[in-house]
């Protein structure tokens, strides 16, 4: 029996050794294989990347070559199409440089010129602008139920034709704004998005219901409307132009977008450009307008 004891213990203490032993051996031999294992992988992965980056600087080389064949397919058919015309370009919580230098880039050949620039804020002061329209029937917009979609409706009608309404709470309606208003044959417009928040806070509600009525007394106008956007403007605002029948460009920074734009303002309606959105690339192209401008008055 003590023989028996003793043989189990020896067997024991050698498989424990053994195991021991093979966890050195393996953990080295291992260890050299996972190293050689991740050098390949690194080496593989990098290679890739160096594809992926020159498979991408030869796409952004064959866009800009697109892009320029584009503008020049397209001058013959927007020179001074729109001619004499007065634009204005309005922003809803924010206005970015990039859209505002693809706008007057598509419209330098026409013969329109941007007027007037603005960005609504986002959202509004009720408080400033009652305070800036003491005396006049908004004098208590801030504490009468629905005032501020009235108001928005008399501004932007006022923002197209002119008037003391926009003249007086310009500053308080506008966080940045530059140009002559009124007399606009057409707006150019941008939806940004909305102030943070859940969706029901009051700040939304507000910055919601005056970029609708604006847009709605714009539209009582003769005045052109148009939303656009930047290929990877998020959130896409075509939606909100679609919801109140305003034609949209969706990649206005693109050539087809630039010359949708013209297009747009000239007659064409629905929803341009590559997103999901967008009914086609472009309009079809309309026959040379033989109109005098149309937004003044």
């Amino acid at each position: 029996m003590g023989y028996s004891s003793r043989y189990h213990v020896a067997s024991l203490a050698a498989v424990f050794l053994a195991l021991a032993v093979g966890i050195l051996i393996g953990s080295e031999v291992g260890g050299d294989i996972l190293n050689e294992t991740r050098r390949d992988l690194e080496k593989s992965l990098n290679e890739d990347l160096d594809k992926t980056r020159a498979e991408n600087e030869s796409l952004r080389r064959e866009l800009g070559w697109s892009d320029e064949l584009g503008v020049s397919a397209s001058l013959p058919l927007v020179d001074g199409r729109l001619d004499g015309l007065r634009i204005g370009l309005v922003g809803f919580g924010s206005l970015p440089d990039s859209v505002a230098g693809a706008v007057d880039e598509a419209l330098r050949p026409t013969g329109a010129r941007v007027v007037a620039v603005g960005t609504v804020r986002e959202p509004p002061s009720p408080e400033a602008l009652a305070e800036s329209l003491s005396g006049t029937r908004f004098g208590n917009l801030d504490r009468q139920k629905g005032s501020l979609v009235d108001y928005g409706r008399t501004v932007g009608r006022q923002m197209v034709v002119g008037g003391p309404i926009f003249r007086l709470s310009r500053s308080e309606l506008m966080s940045r704004s530059s140009g002559s208003f009124g007399r606009l044959d057409a707006v150019v417009l941008f939806r940004g998005p909305l102030p943070e928040g859940e969706a029901g806070s009051p700040d939304r509600l507000k910055a919601r219901a005056l970029a609708s009525s604006i847009v709605a007394g714009m539209g009582t106008t003769r005045a052109r409307l148009v939303g656009v956007e930047e290929l990877e403007t998020r959130p896409s605002g075509v939606r909100f132009f679609t919801a109140r029948r305003v034609p949209s460009i969706d990649s206005v920074d693109l050539a087809s977008g630039r010359l949708s734009l013209v297009f747009a303002i000239d007659g064409a309606d629905g929803s341009f450009g590559v997103k999901e959105t967008a009914d086609s690339l472009t309009p079809q192209p309309l026959a040379a307008p033989d109109r005098k401008p149309s937004g003044r008055g």
